[in-house]
C-alpha cells in the first residue's frame, strides 16, 4: 500500500476529535485516513507529550526526535509544559488519596489516568520501573479476586461467620492458601465482620446437685451417641410463646432430636427423648430444670439405660455447647432480621430450616471446618 503523508493540521484535528471521545472509525471516515495504526500513533505521541513528532517525515518514526537538539525552542517548551501538566495531575491524585505511593496506589493511579496519558509516561513521572508496575498489578488483581470471594461468602452466610470460618471457605476456593490475618483485615476494611452478640453475665448460684455433674465441662466424645446434651430455650417471636427442646450429640455438635411446643412441660422433654434410639450407658447432660429433675424423666432415662448428668444450678457454662447452639439460632435468624417475627407457623418453619442447615451445611472450626454431618460421615 502506498504511504500517504498527512498534514500537521489533520493530525491536530485527530487529537481534537479523540479528546471529544470520537471513535477511531468515525475519525478515519470523516478525515479520510486509511490506517487505524496512524491514528493510534498520533494519539500516543500526544499523550506522551511528543507532538513535535507530528512534523516528522514518513519512515522516520523511530529516529525522529531522539536528539533533543533537533527540537525548536517552541516545541521543547511545549514538551516541558506537557510533562509538568502530567506531573501536576498525577501528584494531585496522590494528594487527594492521602496515602504514600505504595503498589496498590500506583495501580489505582494508572487505572484512573491511563485514558489521558500513556502508562509509560505515568510510570516515568513516578520514577517506577515498568516491570515493578506489572508485578504489582498482578498482585492487586489477585487481592481484588480474594476480596470479591470474601464479600460473597459473608453475604451468602448472612454475616454470621467470623474470619476463621471465612478463611476456611476462601482456602477451599483458591489453590494458594490465604492467611487468616489477611482475611480479617479485608473483612474489617469492608465492615463484613460477624454480627457480635451481647455477652450475658450471670452470677452462679450455689452448687446444688440433683444428679452428679459427670461432664464437668469436658464435652469431648470419642464416638457418636456417647455424650448427649439437652436443653430448652424460649422462642418469643410468634403470636404466642413457643419452646424448643433439643438434644445435641457432643461428638460432632449435631442436633439429633428436637421438639417445638407451646408449653414448657414434661411431655415436651419426654417426646424429644423418645425420638431417638440411644445405646445403654450413654451420658445425657442437662441443667437442673424441673422437667429434668422430675420423676417421669428419671424413669424414662432409667428405662433407656441412660446415665444422667446435671449442671450446677445457675451455671449455663456447664452446658455450653447446646446453650451456644440456641444462642446462634436466635442471633442468626430472628435477631438478625426482626421482620422474621411473625406467625407461630413461620417461626417453626424458620427453626426447622435452621437446624437442617446447621447439621448439613454450617461449618464449625472445631470440626476442621466441616458441617456436623460431613464430620460424622468422614469419621465413619
Amino acid at each position: 500500500m502506498k504511504r500517504v503523508a498527512y498534514s500537521v493540521e489533520t493530525k491536530n484535528k485527530v487529537i481534537e476529535m479523540k479528546i471529544k471521545e470520537c471513535s477511531t472509525r468515525e475519525i478515519m471516515d470523516q478525515l479520510n485516513i486509511r490506517s487505524k495504526t496512524q491514528v493510534d500513533n498520533w494519539w500516543k505521541w500526544y499523550r506522551n507529550g511528543e507532538t513535535h513528532r507530528f512534523n516528522q517525515q514518513i519512515g522516520k518514526q523511530y529516529s525522529y526526535g531522539k536528539d533533543k537538539e533537533e527540537l525548536s525552542s517552541e516545541e521543547a517548551l511545549k514538551l516541558k509544559l506537557k510533562r509538568l501538566e502530567i506531573e501536576n495531575d498525577i501528584f494531585k491524585k496522590v494528594q487527594s488519596i492521602g496515602k504514600e505511593v505504595v503498589p496498590e496506589i500506583v495501580v489505582e493511579l494508572v487505572n484512573e489516568l491511563k485514558n489521558k496519558y500513556s502508562v509509560k509516561l505515568i510510570l516515568e513521572t513516578l520514577n517506577i520501573p515498568k516491570s515493578n508496575y506489572y508485578r504489582w498489578k498482578n498482585k492487586v488483581s489477585k487481592i481484588d479476586e480474594v476480596e470479591i470471594k470474601i464479600k460473597k461468602i459473608c453475604k451468602d452466610y448472612k454475616f454470621t461467620y467470623g474470619y476463621r470460618k471465612v478463611t476456611a471457605l476462601v482456602n477451599k476456593a483458591f489453590k494458594e492458601a490465604i492467611n487468616h490475618k489477611k482475611v480479617q483485615r479485608i473483612m474489617q476494611k469492608y465492615h463484613l465482620n460477624c454480627k457480635v452478640r451481647m455477652k450475658k453475665f450471670k452470677k452462679p448460684g450455689s452448687a446444688y446437685y440433683r444428679t452428679s455433674n459427670l461432664v464437668n465441662r469436658n464435652f469431648r466424645a470419642e464416638k457418636p451417641l456417647q455424650l448427649l446434651l439437652t436443653d430448652i430455650t424460649y422462642l418469643p417471636f410468634g403470636k404466642s410463646m413457643l419452646y424448643l427442646s433439643s438434644i445435641m450429640d457432643a461428638y460432632n455438635g449435631e442436633i439429633i432430636a428436637y421438639k417445638i411446643g407451646p408449653h414448657q412441660n414434661q411431655k415436651l422433654v419426654n417426646d424429644t427423648l423418645n425420638q431417638i434410639e440411644i445405646p445403654k450407658d450413654c451420658v445425657l447432660h442437662s441443667d437442673q430444670g424441673s422437667v429434668y429433675t422430675s420423676y417421669e424423666y428419671y424413669k424414662l432415662c432409667e428405662e433407656k439405660g441412660i446415665i444422667r448428668s446435671m449442671s450446677r444450678k445457675g451455671t449455663p457454662a456447664d452446658n455450653a455447647p447446646i446453650e451456644s447452639f440456641h444462642s446462634s439460632l436466635k442471633c442468626e435468624t430472628f435477631y438478625l432480621n426482626s421482620e422474621l417475627n411473625s406467625s407461630n407457623d413461620i417461626v417453626i418453619d424458620i427453626v426447622e430450616n435452621y437446624i437442617k442447615n446447621y447439621n448439613k451445611v454450617r461449618i464449625q472450626q472445631k470440626l476442621g471446618y466441616l458441617s456436623p454431618i460431613e464430620f460424622r460421615k468422614l469419621a465413619a
